[in-house]
């Protein structure tokens, strides 16, 4: 039976509407529609083609599901050779570079094109008549590997192109990576499946391409970004920057971080520039591409052996490097976490001397197999603190070589414990702790919990570190006052007054913001405000059992167990009479059990604007309370927006989205609705 004209229509509109919004998510981050309404449209015309089989077109966003596994990957000469660039790894590289230009040009000052290196998988696109027809690896540069059912899964490579007159024949040049973001979920749920995680982006993005079954790589969360074009068809451009741009009007996404420059003094700017927003951007890059802008130049600067004339990658220093282990050795981190730290022979390692690296935890050490006198592999991205990523080569493993985690604190000789279920390893000296002391009074200053403007790091470090205070407590005893602050480092008379005004403020709190800052293990912002409303008075907490905690919404029994060892250690109880001493106290109330804290449960609010009687926090907590989530953007993600006075951008992204737009009094009723 024929298709009627009518489905024929709607199936190509479906098509057509299915890519605009993939588009728009995949490489705009500019959403239009919720994922429900997507996942409708995609139905229907998952629908019409189960239907009608012959309008399955090859272009079909339902294709990109993958196929049935292939037994191998067929070859795949390219067109034009896939080339290598050559290497920089210092400015001096990079004068010659330019100098070599403009001799062979005759040119005192050249343009050039500038773009990221990408830390990918180098691929090619093949586009017959706008419509992708075939996807390669690089190979050797030569030949290549057919990855097109794999490739065809990728959302972020349009299996159409958007121009309404494409050329005959397109070959699109570019890489698979992974943004940073995706490959941290991804490793998650490996974490959650048991099963083994993926080294790094770069790995797991070709690794996922060179599956043998399509269905595997649409499972993953791959990118393509495209640098320039190989067989042109007849397509006529000046300048490679133009290209790009064109390439963007076609739906191909390339890099917002592109420029152009002229001389090298821009190009070493550019690199410069570039590397201080690296580790920023959402995907990994390993260097940045010089390429000579007139296309007419690259044809007479022509090629050596493998690689271009009028390119160069200007590379980043090595992120990854080998060295030995000296010795392992435990840190007590502010939170009482016991972190083995590997101490190495020093090695650069991404432009920095690197001699420590962590090693995370004790499960970390016994994964990884490192004993001390191994030869490891050491990474370090930009700020990260560098990690001991593997093992290269074993050391003569005596057992004095091997990790013991120690049983005493070796900051307090407090015993250290493990809770059942969790990674790391703790002192149990709290305050006590001298290594934990100033992260406990940086936790209860915070914003959100006491909001002691202006009791920074620094100020904290000067107060420990001359015993001036030890616990939070002394922060509203008499003797830290104007005098005493003026006297520190940087602490002019002003700053003094308004940091004691600061602390002054903050004895007047919440229940919530109390119990948040006393910083009890495994207890949040909304955790804290379930306590605090469950049982209305911090007493009753304090004497609650396990099975009595694990009443209150959302407390499992790793909170519980973490709340009933607070409450029962002695020195935790005397900090909490001396704070009430000092002067601290909120509004206590009746227990109130029977509260739906989780009404709002799984539903995202944003906030935007001024609210007629409440502040944005008030407002944050209400919502947190009762398990609501809040976010500081619109997206299609959101469930609500709270709109306020001068609510702006936000509220006409909300109604472009159809996220729901409420005021305050719709949140307020909402509030009292989930507290019947």
């Amino acid at each position: 039976m024929p298709v009627p004209e009518s489905i024929r229509v709607r199936a190509e509109s479906l098509r057509r509407e299915i890519e605009t919004h993939s588009y728009r998510y995949y490489v705009l981050d500019a959403p239009t529609i919720p994922d429900a309404e997507y996942d409708k449209l995609f139905r229907e015309l998952g629908e019409l083609e189960s239907a009608y089989p012959e309008l399955a077109t090859p272009d079909s966003p339902t294709q990109r599901v993958g196929g049935v596994p292939l037994a191998e990957f067929p070859k795949v000469v390219h067109r034009t050779p896939m080339l290598s660039l050559n290497n920089a790894f210092t400015e001096e590289d990079v004068a010659g570079f330019d100098r070599r230009v403009r001799e062979a040009l005759g040119r005192d000052a050249v343009e050039y094109a500038l773009e990221p290196k990408f830390d990918g998988l180098a691929i090619s696109l093949l586009y017959d008549h706008g419509r992708f027809a075939q996807g390669a690896t690089r190979g050797d540069g030569y030949t290549g590997e057919d990855a097109t059912a794999n490739l065809r899964t990728v959302r972020s490579i349009p299996l159409r192109l958007r121009g309404s007159q494409p050329p005959a024949l397109l070959e699109v040049r570019g890489e698979i990576v992974m943004f940073r973001a995706d490959f941290q979920r991804m490793n998650a749920r490996q974490r959650e499946r048991g099963e083994k995680e993926f080294v790094n982006p770069r790995n797991a993005a070709a690794g996922s391409v060179r599956q043998l079954d399509p269905r595997l790589t649409a499972q993953r969360p791959l990118r393509f970004l495209a640098y320039g074009l190989g067989d042109f068809g007849g397509a006529s451009f000046e300048r490679h920057s133009e290209v790009l741009d064109w390439m963007a009007e076609q739906g191909l996404p390339v890099p917002p971080e592109r420029a152009t420059a002229t001389g090298l003094s821009e190009l070493l700017e550019f690199h410069r520039s570039l590397a201080d927003r690296r580790d920023r951007l959402p995907y990994a890059i390993d260097g940045v591409v010089y390429k000579v802008n007139r296309l007419a130049d690259q044809q007479t600067l022509g090629f050596v052996s493998r690689a271009p004339r009028f390119a160069l990658a200007h590379k980043y220093p090595a992120e990854e490097a080998l060295t030995e282990v000296i010795g392992i050795e435990v840190q007590v981190g502010r939170s009482g976490a016991l972190t083995p730290v590997a101490r190495l022979k020093p090695v650069s390692v991404g432009g920095a001397t690197v001699s420590n690296a962590t090693l995370h935890n004790e499960d970390e050490v016994r994964k990884k197999d490192v004993w001390r006198r191994d030869v490891v592999v050491v990474r370090r991205a930009g700020d990260v603190i560098p990690e001991v990523v593997s093992v290269s080569q074993a050391g003569p493993r005596e057992p004095s070589d091997r990790f013991e985690m120690p049983r005493a604190c070796p900051v307090c000789g407090s015993d250290v414990i493990r809770i059942e279920g969790e990674a790391a390893s703790r002192c149990s000296g709290g305050l006590f702790c001298a290594a934990q002391r100033k992260q406990a009074i940086l936790h209860f200053a915070s914003r959100r919990a006491m909001d002691i403007q202006g009791l920074g790091e620094k100020l904290v470090d000067q107060l420990v570190d001359r015993a001036v205070i030890e616990t939070p407590a002394d922060l509203y005893q008499s003797r830290l006052d104007v005098a005493s602050l003026s006297g520190l480092e940087r602490m002019a008379e002003k700053s003094a007054e308004n940091v004691r005004a600061a602390i002054d403020r903050s004895r007047r709190t919440t229940l919530a913001r109390f119990i948040y800052a006393l910083g009890i293990r495994n207890v949040g912002e909304a955790t804290a405000a379930d306590l605090a409303r469950h049982f209305g008075n911090l007493d009753r907490l304090a004497e609650a059992s396990e099975e009595g905690l694990r009443q209150v919404q959302d407390v499992g029994p790793v909170v519980a167990v973490s709340i009933r060892r607070f409450f029962t250690e002695p020195r935790n109880l005397e900090i909490i009479r001396q704070l009430r001493a000092g002067g601290v106290h909120w509004e206590e109330g009746p227990p109130a059990p029977g509260r739906k804290a989780g009404a709002f449960a799984g539903k995202a609010f944003v906030l935007t604007g001024t609210l007629p009687s409440m502040t944005r926090e008030e407002a944050q907590e209400l919502i947190k309370s009762r398990g609501g989530k809040v976010v500081g953007s619109v997206s299609k993600k959101a469930n609500f927006v709270v709109a306020g006075e001068e609510a702006g951008n936000k509220l006409d992204k909300a109604r472009e989205l159809g996220i729901a737009v409420i005021d305050e009094t719709e949140l307020k009723r909402m509030i009292r609705e989930s507290d019947k």
